[in-house]
């Protein structure tokens, strides 16, 4: 059982053994611990198994090998890599996984039939996880056997497997939803049958976390073997249940990497572990750093995206917009989070958004080593607003485009753009009008073009004199994606070029506006230059 002392925390500033520098829970944890827990929790990851159960999710023998390395490397106890008997690509799977001389033990799933159980341990694996269906439900519409019946399968099953000298693990499937006396006479007889392990599955993600603590010491009252948790999330408590069984002292949980699974998934690997280690302090095999890159291995071969709400690992995580979080996450990280992101192996964002201050901003554009001034700052912060106001989000390009836009700017000495717009459409010949202000004196023009911008351009060079030349013009997205922000460069001349030049660049969402921004820009440099 565990020590109490050794998770006391600091009210004010809480910490535990997991990081006591990074990870900031809530001191009242360490007020409802409970004297069941156990010292330390086995990890058994079924990503392999039950993780490719997931609708549309089917790895390859390549797929299963890379992420069993990974696993590996994060330090789970057990991986249980299929369902040996399912297919000859599964067999395949297994003799290549064990030959990787892994760390963490190796299992194969079985039902309790002997050719279940010999496809297993024909694979060369030392360790089976058998089960069969005990609640009432399942008895009657789906096994269509007594209690007697699947209780003598289950006896054989697991002295045949013993018999061939291997780990046995035993399952009595919707264990939630099985009467506790049947439930209880189940678990007497495979330990007499010298079971190793039994696993609790709640197979339909139906109890509550009280309720599994509850069903855990009851059955820890009869069973003197480890006991494991397999838990779905069908009412979104996996993990909650999970953390429900340890804390009445089972001492194995089934996870899966992103909460991959059948239906609503299982208990979420991360989400267990973290919560294991950061509200009952018990230790586990794993090291947290390798989480973060694991989630991405896994999710991208197995093509499913991980949600970027979702706890741990999603891209929200520690992602951070209002001015006041982040005002606070950079004074101390504690603020506004649970543990810092380098535990999972992750990393911070300061998201760049419609709730953004000054702090978020500075402090993303010192990370690209660009210093502004307060003036500055509060420039791009309004621009931000704007965009974001309309609907679009900043990333760290267009900001640092942003930012070097406003850094080049100039104040205009002789030439203002006062009014523009721009006539366009289906069967309509683009046409614009521009006012512009040349030293305190406002002219007008107008012109059409072959397009929008390039009517625009034209009415400017009407008013600023047919001599001005348009010598070059670059576009281009900063990012992808139709709402891109958009880089417009302008290079124009006087008298063809030969005499004077000047470069405008202009950054915005709308191309025509940016492109007359920039032509506005380069002109009043090329004015100025002229008269200079």
């Amino acid at each position: 059982m565990i020590d109490r002392s050794a998770i006391e925390q600091s009210p004010s500033c809480p910490r535990n053994s997991l990081d006591r520098k990074r990870v900031y829970t809530s001191p009242f944890n360490a007020k409802a611990v409970a004297g069941t827990l156990p010292q330390r929790v086995m990890i058994f990851d079924t990503t392999l198994r039950d993780g490719e159960q997931t609708p549309g999710v089917a790895l390859s023998v390549e797929d299963k090998v890379a992420i069993s390395q990974a696993l590996s490397d994060l330090g789970v106890d057990v991986i249980e890599a299929g369902f040996p008997a399912a297919s000859d690509g599964e067999k395949e799977a297994f003799r290549r996984i064990e030959a990787l001389g892994l760390s963490p033990r190796i299992c194969g799933l079985a039902r309790c039939n002997k050719k279940d159980i010999d496809a297993a341990v024909d694979c060369g694996l030392d360790y089976v996880h058998t089960f069969i269906a005990t609640s009432d439900c399942h008895l009657q519409h789906k096994l269509r056997m007594t209690r007697e019946e699947v209780k003598a399968r289950a006896v054989e099953s697991v002295e045949y497997a013993k018999g061939r000298g291997v780990t046995v693990e035993f399952s009595c499937e919707d264990a939630t939803r099985t009467d506790l006396d049947f439930l209880k006479e189940m678990h007497i007889a495979v330990q007499e049958a010298k079971v190793d392990k039994i696993n609790v599955p709640d197979t339909v993600g139906t109890i509550s976390p009280p309720a599994m603590e509850y069903l855990i010491a009851e059955l820890m009252t009869v069973t003197k073997v480890p006991i494991a948790v397999h838990c779905h999330d069908d009412f979104g408590l996996a993990v909650a249940n999970s953390l429900a069984a340890v804390r009445s002292g089972a001492q194995q949980v089934h996870v899966t990497v992103n909460g991959l699974g059948e239906r609503a998934g299982n208990a979420a690997l991360e989400e267990t572990v973290l919560g294991l280690m950061a509200f009952y302090n018990v230790e586990t095999s794993i090291d947290t750093r390798r989480i973060g890159p694991l989630s991405k291995l896994v999710s991208r071969l197995s093509g499913i995206p991980v949600p970027d709400n979702k706890a741990i690992i999603g891209g929200n995580a520690f992602a951070h917009e209002s001015g006041i979080h982040v005002h606070g996450v950079l004074a101390d990280p504690s603020t506004y989070e649970a543990f810092g992101p380098e535990l999972v192996g992750v990393q911070r964002n300061i998201v760049i958004g419609k709730h953004s201050g000054a702090h978020s901003v500075k402090d993303k554009l010192e990370g690209y080593g660009i210093d502004l001034t307060d003036e500055q700052i509060e420039q791009i912060v309004s621009k931000v607003k704007k965009l974001a106001d309309s609907g679009k989000d900043v990333d760290d390009a267009e900001l640092v485009a942003l930012a070097s836009h406003i850094m080049g700017q100039r104040e205009s000495k002789k030439v203002k753009l006062k009014e523009f717009a721009v006539f366009t459409g289906m069967n309509t010949t683009p046409t614009a009008v521009v006012s512009i202000d040349i030293n305190g004196e406002k002219k007008t023009g107008t012109s059409t073009g072959i397009g929008p911008v390039d009517a625009a351009i034209n009415a400017i060079k009407a008013v600023m004199g047919n001599d001005i030349s348009l010598e070059e013009y670059r576009l281009s997205a900063i990012t992808g994606g139709s709402d891109s922000l958009c880089e417009v460069t302008v290079k124009v001349g006087k008298n063809g070029g030969s005499k004077a030049m000047s470069v405008g660049k202009a950054v915005g969402t709308d191309i025509v506006q940016s492109s007359v921004d920039a032509t506005m820009e380069a002109l009043d440099r090329l004015y100025c230059r002229k008269k200079e």
